[in-house]
């Protein structure tokens, strides 16, 4: 199976400090790089995963606070200086193409590529992106403004076809699409074939989800319905939740309580605030709800 991968590239909430920095992270599906968010220091850490920047495809942009989207200039900038010819398209709030504009006609002016920017409505729930294998879906949030988070789920896949009972069957090419959607297969002398002698099952198709900045918001659990891997906020620990509650951010806890309603396979927490010195009880608190928790940290690949 090909890999589908996470890259923290930075975990830390709005204060970078000198363990975590804003949030940023890189997805890759099938080869395709896919850039979420992109907090200050995005680039450095990006070049610590040894992946090559022009083959990042898109940018997701959550919403318009500045950890999640301080670094983006300065990544647009050095894919220019580093050749890049192909289109970088941006998925973001409308707000974000008024806001860089100016700045990418000063900074990047004669940039060698064009930067596209596709809008979306961070209140409603829709595919904002699909190629032959992979569709992305925003993620309504619950936070101090307007934002998203993002659901990426591969398409079904065809079945795997079993090279022996097609040459029993002396099966022609032209019949093996069909086949692999789960067609069964009629011979010349009317005989059926069942699909299930063809073929075997599909590999399962996977899905990632990110969810940052928002509070615990009942509205996610069906659209995170038994995901992969879901990457949650866990800003605070308990002793905070007024802190939480004001900001309109989660505890760790809520992570964890979110990952047990949602059904999904695994949970990683991110996005900590600064006053920790270490995760330890974020983990513990979440862990409480859910038992397959671990801790975001720059540099770590979660696999799915």
């Amino acid at each position: 199976m090909e890999p589908m991968s996470v890259y923290i590239l930075g975990c830390g909430s709005a204060l970078p400090t000198r363990r975590h920095l804003p949030s940023a992270q890189v997805l890759s599906v099938r080869g395709k790089l896919f850039l979420i968010d992109c907090g200050e220091g995005t680039q450095l850490q990006f070049r610590h995963t040894h992946l090559n920047y022009n083959k990042i495809l898109d940018v997701f942009i959550s919403h318009l606070h500045g950890d999640h989207c301080f670094g983006l200039i300065g990544l647009i900038s050095t894919m220019g200086m580093l050749g890049r010819h192909a289109p970088l398209t941006i998925h973001a709030p409308s707000e974000l193409e008024t806001l860089m504009r100016p700045h990418l006609d000063f900074f990047c002016n004669g940039l060698p590529y064009e930067v596209i920017f596709k809008s979306f409505n961070p209140a409603t729930s829709s595919c904002i992106y699909e190629d032959r294998s992979l569709e992305v879906f925003t993620l309504p949030l619950n936070h101090r403004i307007q934002s998203a988070g993002f659901l990426f789920k591969e398409k079904p896949r065809d079945r795997h076809l079993i090279k022996e009972w097609l040459t029993f069957y002396d099966i022609p090419l032209r019949e093996y699409p069909a086949i692999k959607a789960g067609a069964d297969y009629i011979t010349p002398e009317g005989e059926t074939v069942p699909n299930a002698k063809l073929t075997k099952p599909a590999t399962p198709n996977r899905s990632y989800a990110y969810v940052s900045d928002t509070t615990y918001h009942a509205p996610l659990i069906p659209l995170l319905k038994d995901v992969d891997l879901l990457y949650h906020e866990a800003t605070f620990a308990e002793a905070e939740r007024k802190r939480a509650k004001a900001t309109f951010h989660s505890t760790a806890a809520d992570a964890g309580r979110m990952a047990a309603a949602a059904g999904v396979k695994r949970l990683i927490l991110g996005h900590f605030s600064a006053r920790y010195h270490n995760e330890s009880t974020l983990l513990d608190e979440a862990k409480a709800h859910f038992g397959a928790v671990e801790l975001a940290d720059e540099g770590l690949t979660f696999e799915i």
